[in-house]
């Protein structure tokens, strides 16, 4: 890769935060933070944002004591990452790695257990949180329905083709009132653990913030939910409508 892309962000800043709750049926079995560090950082030179993911079990499913993490060094300008830390704690089971991004050389190196691995990647990788964030910067609202937008994906060990689907616009009902939304499909590949290639539903405000608010996930074992609970720090206030 030569010189870095530049994509204009108008949908979010620094010291943005999310808070969701997670539901199977009417349980409670989860809670999901989502926040963007308030300070920029530097990585290999260049301006990043610091994007934390902590999933959490929550009501009778804290049994299980599950802790995941996911932090994201997210090139403010460029829009793909430079870092990628992964942290899993679910009762005695522990799991941490670390992803570094050369966009110069086309290569990831995964560490973990003290083992580092190679992995050459096209243009533009990006991970499972800066390519959300690369999704905000996509104006959706000017696609036409069935309309897809794909980039490249590592995690793991893998390269997947992350693949969105524009799905039209409608209005949902959250705690806080109504609001206008855009519906998107992530297109998934044959797999056991989701029904179907529409198994991943995701309502975006349609506004400048253009946030999930409300998520659906069909999984094989039944439908998980998950909905906005709280937010600080957007850039643009919310317009809600009185339910």
């Amino acid at each position: 890769m030569g010189d870095f892309r530049t994509i204009q962000n108008d949908s979010f800043k620094a010291g943005e935060s999310y808070d969701y709750k997670v539901k199977y049926g009417f349980l409670t079995i989860g809670e999901a933070e989502v926040d963007v560090d308030e300070k920029i950082y530097a990585v290999n030179n260049r301006p990043c944002f610091k994007v934390n993911v902590v999933g959490k079990t929550a009501g009778l499913t804290d049994v299980f004591k599950v802790r995941n993490t996911y932090r994201s060094y997210v090139d403010t300008l460029a829009f793909i990452p430079h870092r990628f830390i992964y942290s899993a704690r679910e009762n005695s089971y522990k799991r941490d790695q670390v992803i570094n991004f050369d966009h110069q050389k086309n290569e990831v190196v995964k560490v973990e257990k003290e083992q580092s691995k190679t992995f050459a990647v096209p243009n533009n990788i990006q991970d499972v949180i800066s390519g959300y964030y690369f999704l905000r910067t996509v104006d959706f609202s000017k696609f036409t329905i069935g309309q897809t937008i794909t980039s490249p994906l590592f995690f793991d060990e893998d390269l997947y083709s992350m693949k969105i689907k524009y799905a039209g616009k409608g209005i949902i009902h959250t705690r806080f009132g109504k609001i206008r939304v855009l519906k998107l499909n992530p297109i998934l590949p044959k797999n056991d653990l989701f029904k179907g290639e529409n198994a991943i539903r995701i309502w975006v405000s349609d506004d400048r913030n253009r946030v999930p608010l409300k998520i659906e996930i069909d999984f094989s074992f039944g439908t998980i939910d998950m909905e906005i609970k709280n937010y600080k720090g957007v850039k643009y206030p919310f317009v809600w409508k009185v339910a």
